[in-house]
């Protein structure tokens, strides 16, 4: 789990427009006659239409796409009764949730009472506005009467996710875990130590799968639930077992081939798991703390199957993985209710994508050769792209089946080609990466320490578990800078390379003037240049003291990358470096290069830095899909850049047949696929999906970035500096922290890739 700090938290939500959310328009409104249709006079028209005919509003307007996320901030994430206004930020953040797993639209409402009529009134009341409802963090026993009265008055998709998301998820982690340790679901016996919202839900739909009621122990903070009992609601009644003269978890666990913890931490130890049946299913599923560790599960018996809800460790049983596509379902075929078919539907579909073959991205980001379906993978990753279509299809599919569905799917290929499209992929690749850096950090140098920005990325991916840092630079200036802004630096080792002993850094000289003697350099000189932080960091690179540098946001981009290569050289088989910007869009990851390096490459160095290219992007686990740019098309005008770049493309073709690459070819034809096959239907570009630049010269390629950067809203990570023996990575002059960051997660990927 990934740690963070109070101030960072509050930094996040605070800095730029405060906030996770806003509303963008999608229709046009650049001229006055825009604004005359979006709003007086022309907005009478869809009005009308709809007074007509209600089920217009889904034409008419984003009724259609719009949930709302409702609130009384009764039972927030861990923190309990916290209100209705701080509960916002949770509201906003699954808003977000929505957005990028689903593309759906969200309006956060929060509700100021405890009362339930009111609470039920006032949803009844706003509820025209939505096509589907998600209440969120509402206390049992009261979120159970709202639900079941909300469901009665209304005709929109609506779930409480706290009582139905984990129970969805966590079931089919069940079925693919019993399936694993050869259980039928009828003979299991289960216990759920939890009695609230979630743990009813999780009952309920075990027993929808196939689990017996009967076999359920379930207990509270007081014990085991049991006729017995006098102080039980009927909600925990449901679930009372003959009087017993079990009480205890301890007492109750014994013989259990199932454990579902969703209550607190560290209530579960090493003895109860042993006393548990052969091959046992444990769910430890409080959050942060599971009610055992991961280790102390793992270590207690080699026979057990573990899930928790945390990230950092298999089989996470997360709530992503369900509400976006299960509301895009029930949405997109106008649903009048969630029921449990479109639930059990749901089950079964995460249960199934969990036993197909791992997408090579989602094992990409997790650092794994060859996710499968095992003990270790009983439930999909949350970054895995085929959630949406095949749980938003299953949902779809069974509100149809069962009858609920105003609106019927007859081409479910296409709806799925539909879900697929909808999907944000502007920031997708960077969590994957993230991921993967994480799997396996590295210790990384920063030269420049001395500075907040990259003290405060520093401490980032320490925390996050993505890099190891080196600090290099003058101890007593860092820790000031560091204690006036409450930067922690535990575990960072800080070096001083002007007080280093000598010996040493004599030692580190010797290997440069050894590189260097004969091209200027003098043994001195040598000995001398270790004082520089630049160097000296590159030479612990060198001699593998550190697996990778980065540097460059306080001087000029060429300094460091002249001591890079006179210290580490360029790899065998590379005659130049170059640079590359990855652009991050809405549409996805675009790759720009030479953009800093190069400033008028010849057509064999076009050819050169397509190819160093090519394998920086496949690092990315992307086919890199390249159009070799110029002002004309193929042929199509004179000049010394189109000669050359065509020269390149030939020798591209010949040398690298395998190469998805074309050129000359002008911007507009590269990114517009139509467009290319109209006019140009013999290129090799058309219908690849081009995500790939080569630009002609410096010039151009770093002017297209940054104007993509500037106007077009892209966000440039980078430069890349490709071609090095090691890595070494050059920080943008004045580089925000988030994009240190994402310098040093790329930074991280290329020394995993090459295996030092």
């Amino acid at each position: 789990m990934a740690k963070f700090r109070r101030e960072d938290a509050l930094d996040y939500h605070s800095q730029g427009r405060p906030g996770k959310i806003e509303v963008v328009p999608t229709k046009p409104y650049s001229t006055q006659r825009d604004l005359t249709m979006a709003y007086s006079p022309g907005v009478a028209e869809p009005c009308l239409e709809i007074e007509k005919n209600p089920e217009d509003a889904y034409r008419y307007t984003a009724k259609g796409n719009l949930v709302a996320v409702i609130s009384n901030g009764t039972a927030v994430l861990g923190l309990g009764d916290i209100g209705a206004l701080a509960s916002k930020p949770v509201m906003e953040g699954k808003g977000l949730l929505f957005k990028i797993f689903a593309d759906l639209d969200v309006f956060d409402i929060e509700i100021d009472t405890k009362n339930i009529d009111e609470f039920v009134n006032t949803v009844k009341n706003i509820a025209p506005t939505f096509g589907g409802i998600n209440l969120e963090d509402i206390k049992a026993p009261e979120c159970f009467e709202i639900e079941r009265r909300l469901k009665e008055l209304l005709d929109i998709p609506l779930m409480h996710d706290d009582q139905h998301g984990t129970a969805i998820i966590s079931a089919a982690g069940l079925l693919n875990a019993a399936e694993i340790s050869g259980k039928k679901l009828s003979q299991l016996k289960l216990v759920i130590n939890g009695a609230g919202a979630s743990a009813n839900s999780c009952a309920k739909m075990y027993i929808a799968i196939g689990v017996k009621k009967e076999n359920i122990l379930m207990l509270d903070s007081k014990g085991v639930i049991h006729k017995g009992r006098t102080d039980l609601d009927q909600y925990k009644s449901f679930f009372a077992v003959e009087s017993t003269k079990l009480n205890t978890l301890a007492e109750a666990i014994k013989g259990a081939d199932v454990f579902v913890g969703l209550s607190k931490g560290n209530i579960l130890n090493q003895d109860m798991v042993r006393s548990m049946n052969k091959n046992c299913i444990v769910f430890a599923l409080a959050n942060p703390t599971p009610e055992i560790s991961y280790e102390e599960a793992i270590s207690s018996r080699e026979d057990i199957i573990f899930a928790t809800g945390r990230s950092d460790h298999p089989n996470q049983v997360n709530n992503v993985l369900g509400f976006p596509f299960i509301f895009r379902g029930a949405m997109d075929v106008r649903a009048k209710c969630i029921n449990e078919e479109m639930k059990l539907a749901a089950t079964k579909a995460i249960a199934e994508l969990a036993k197909e073959t791992v997408p090579d991205y989602v094992n990409l980001a997790y650092g794994a050769k060859n996710l499968s379906f095992g003990p270790e993978y009983i439930i999909p990753k949350p970054i895995d792209n085929r959630l949406i279509s095949a749980v938003s299809a299953a949902v779809a599919k069974a509100a149809i089946d069962s009858g609920v569905a105003k609106h019927t799917i007859t081409d479910w290929d296409a709806y799925k080609t539909e879900l697929e499209n909808r999907l944000g992929k502007d920031n997708k690749l960077m969590r994957s990466l993230a991921n993967k850096a994480k799997s396996n950090p590295k210790r990384v140098v920063f030269a420049e320490a001395d500075t907040y920005k990259i003290l405060k990325a520093a401490q980032v991916v320490r925390d996050e578990g993505i890099a190891k840092p080196i600090l290099l630079g003058n101890k007593e200036k860092i820790q000031r800078i560091a204690d006036e802004n409450h930067i922690d630096l535990s575990d960072m080792p800080i070096i001083d390379p002007v007080l280093v002993d000598e010996t040493k850094r004599n030692e580190f000289g010797d290997h440069l003037w050894l590189r260097r003697q004969r091209r200027g350099l003098s043994r001195y000189d040598a000995h001398k240049l270790m004082s520089n932080r630049n160097y000296y960091g590159a030479m612990m690179v060198e001699l593998g003291l550190g697996d990778a540098m980065i540097s460059g946001l306080t001087r000029k981009y060429g300094q460091p990358i002249k001591t890079a290569l006179e210290v580490i050289g360029v790899a065998p088989g590379v005659s130049k470096v170059a640079g590359l910007y990855m652009m991050v869009t809405k549409k996805g990851p675009y790759f720009f290069a030479d953009t800093t390096m190069n400033t008028d490459p010849t057509a064999q160095e076009l050819a050169d830095i397509a190819v160093l290219t090519a394998q920086t992007v496949k690092q990315y686990n992307i086919t890199p899909r390249i159009a070799m740019l110029s002002y004309t098309n193929f042929g199509s005008g004179e000049g010394a850049v189109p000669n050359k770049v065509s020269a390149a493309v030939k020798i591209l073709h010949k040398n690298y047949p395998g190469l998805i690459v074309d050129g000359d070819i002008q911007a507009n034809f590269a990114t517009n696929n139509t467009l290319l096959k109209e006019q140009f239907p013999f290129s090799t570009l058309v219908d690849k999906d081009v995500n790939t630049f080569v630009f002609p010269n410096l010039s151009s390629g770093n002017i297209a970035y940054k104007l993509m950067q500037e106007l077009g809203g892209a966000e440039a990570i980078g430069p890349v500096l490709m071609g090095l023996n090691k890595p070494v990575h050059v920080l943008q002059l004045g580089s925000s922290v988030r994009e240190i960051v994402n310098m040093i997660i790329l930074t991280v990927v290329d020394a995993q890739n090459r295996k030092l």
